[in-house]
């Protein structure tokens, strides 16, 4: 049986007794406030401009909105929403951004088809599931080449949800798989100009998996070996074959969703354990005069490039190890407001002074301990460590910040938004949850 065949028999048929309901319950709050707070912000804005002009059947609302459109177009837009900030989950093994390709679809589609609350939440954990097991199977191998996981990887978990969603054979599945494979992709060269492609790569999975599920139905054909093949998925993006029990290990009974983490900090997960370390030091900015901080090997390239000590734009500084470590420094936090002034003086004067090291560790790179090691003028070294960056599963107190978050991300309607998702299992539509999104511009 091939990984699509697998994924596609084990996706149509997951009971939602049988999924970790309370883990997806958790992560659409969070990507539902992650979505408004880009609303808000008008990061964005041209994808949703894009998105409206699409037009098509009022089949679906862009999230936090009344404005009704296919379902493509609402992905599309809702895609780029949950990721826009930089804000939403991450599953350290796979390096993936886990909900904004999926959630976007199960919004979308489950409108569109009036699913119950039920077959939404299921639909989500499969999508959930999909993703982080297609990046997990390949750690860092697809950044490694230049290519976005997330994009990558999220394509196939929205095609699997929209699948499901449609009620489509475990046959049209798998083709609607191999399909999605062929439009998986997303170049990294962001990185290097600080450009906002990055805040698109969802919305596309979101889209091009919702695409290839209709093609599938209408009757498009795609190769079973899509995932695995020798020119397959892995092959072609990662740059190795993936045997494919690495994916399909523990299926259905073992939930990498269980192991996703929510972000504290509206930034790149690979700089959170830094900022969780410098964030426990109290100290006097202008006493500082060097910053040294660990960085795992695969973060390195990602997160310390040449522009880190003073990027070019907000969305550049999300993946600045040296500006965010001198931001928390300066401020004691960091939040969506930090990245609205890039050229801040005083932050970009102790960015010069923030220099990293590299440090071998066993572990993802989304996982490693964080140290920073600050020298003062009087020549006193003081040291901030913790064990993993915050958020993550099996957290203390997870669940309450959460609900701290998207009660900050979604404002005043934020109460109802909270008591729409807890009601979801057992509604009958997504009426409630998506008036409840709305009521919150």
């Amino acid at each position: 049986m091939t990984v699509a065949a697998a994924l596609a028999d084990w996706g149509l048929s997951a009971d939602l007794a049988d999924l970790p309901v309370e883990a997806a319950l958790r992560h659409l709050l969070d990507g539902c406030g992650t979505a408004v707070a880009a609303l808000r912000s008008g990061a964005a804005e041209p994808a949703l401009a894009v998105a409206r002009g699409l037009g098509g059947p009022p089949e679906a609302r862009i999230p936090g909105t009344a404005t009704r459109l296919g379902a493509l177009g609402a992905a599309l837009a809702g895609g780029v929403l949950v990721h826009a900030l930089d804000f939403d989950d991450t599953h350290a093994g796979g390096l993936v951004h886990a909900t904004a390709p999926v959630l976007p679809v199960v919004l979308a589609v489950g409108e569109q088809l009036r699913v119950t609350g039920a077959e939404a939440v299921a639909a989500l954990a499969v999508g959930l599931e999909t993703v982080c097991r297609l990046g997990a199977a390949a750690p860092h191998a697809f950044h490694a080449r230049g290519v976005h996981a997330t994009a990558a990887c999220g394509v196939l978990a929205a095609a699997l949800t929209a699948a499901r969603l449609h009620r489509l054979t475990a046959a049209q599945t798998v083709d609607a798989l191999g399909i999605a494979a062929s439009q998986a992709g997303g170049l990294l060269e962001f990185l290097h100009t600080g450009s906002s492609t990055k805040q698109l790569h969802t919305g596309f999975a979101a889209h091009h998996g919702i695409l290839a599920a209709r093609l599938a139905a209408a009757g498009a054909s795609g190769p079973a070996s899509a995932i695995e093949g020798p020119s397959g998925f892995y092959a072609a993006l990662a740059g190795r074959r993936v045997p494919p029990e690495a994916v399909l290990d523990g299926l259905g009974e073992r939930f990498e969703l269980t192991r996703i983490t929510v972000k504290p900090y509206p930034a790149c997960q690979l700089l959170h354990a830094p900022l969780d370390a410098a964030a426990t030091l109290r100290l006097d900015p202008g006493d500082i005069v060097d910053v040294l901080v660990d960085v795992h090997p695969d973060a390195e390239a990602i997160v310390c490039g040449p522009d880190q000590a003073a990027p070019r734009t907000e969305y550049q500084a999300k993946f600045a190890l040296a500006w965010c470590v001198a931001a928390m420094l300066r401020d004691g936090a960091v939040t969506v407001a930090t990245f609205t002034g890039v050229d801040r003086p005083d932050v970009l004067a102790l960015a010069a002074v923030v220099r990293h090291r590299v440090a071998p560790w066993s572990g993802a790179a989304a996982d490693q301990p964080g140290r920073v090691e600050v020298t003062l003028r009087s020549g006193r070294t003081v040291v901030g460590e913790v064990a993993r960056s915050g958020g993550g599963p099996g957290a203390p107190g997870l669940d309450a910040t959460v609900r701290a978050k998207a009660l900050a991300n979604l404002g005043a309607g934020g109460p109802r938004v909270l008591a729409a998702v807890a009601a979801l299992p057992g509604a009958p539509d997504l009426d409630d949850l998506l008036d409840a999104l709305g009521a919150t511009a």
